[in-house]
């Protein structure tokens, strides 16, 4: 028990310096919600990202810098009070623009129409290039190639945006792993159990 009593101190003091750390983020001029700011605390590379509705709620330390950056906006940063006598702390962060100033882009024209009319008319596209163009987009090719195809465009975008969820709900935190998971290692030893992993034998068309 000697021992024991104050590893219990220290823990309940790391625990009375963790804060349930929310708020909303939103525009300093016409207080619109801010969406997908990153929220990190300083110097620790852990924190989360605002929802669609600038929203955002994460587990902190008393007196950690929180830092609140997104595009076209300058960067904000706050400092979690070490005084508080709650676990719990509410903030509405406010973001003022940022005004981004691009390179000149200079257009030199053509002097006249008719000089830019005869070099247009002479361009010559290549017969070759013509004709691989049109093999490469002839109906069979593209129908071919996506037959071969996993997954089509509207999948393939679909998965993207999964990705990038996934992505934004776990910033800052570490992703489940399956590994450790009992329903995932079930699944798999059912599965090798059933034959699923055997190589299927394939027909010998050599005949044909």
């Amino acid at each position: 028990m000697v021992i024991l009593f104050p590893l219990f101190m220290s823990a309940q003091e790391a625990d009375s310096n963790l804060v349930q750390f929310s708020g909303v983020v939103v525009t300093a001029d016409s207080l619109v919600p801010v969406p997908f700011v990153t929220v990190i605390i300083k110097n620790q590379w852990r924190g989360t990202m605002t929802d669609f509705y600038g929203f955002f709620s994460f587990v902190a330390s008393k007196n950690d810098t929180v830092e609140f950056t997104a595009v076209g906006y300058k960067k904000a940063r706050f400092i979690i009070p070490d005084t508080l006598k709650v676990d719990h702390y509410s903030l509405i962060q406010m973001l003022s623009h940022d005004t981004i100033l691009l390179h000149e882009a200079v257009i030199y024209p053509w002097p006249t129409r008719e000089q830019f009319k005869t070099a247009f008319m002479a361009l010559r596209v290549p017969d070759d290039a013509l004709a691989r163009a049109s093999k490469n987009l002839s109906r069979t090719q593209m129908t071919a190639r996506a037959n071969a195809m996993s997954m089509n465009g509207s999948e393939n975008a679909h998965y993207a945006q999964q990705l990038e969820t996934n992505r934004l709900y776990y910033a800052g935190q570490l992703p489940p792993n399956n590994w450790l998971n009992p329903i995932a290692w079930a699944q798999f030893i059912q599965s090798w159990k059933n034959g699923d992993f055997k190589q299927k034998p394939q027909d010998d068309n050599s005949g044909q």
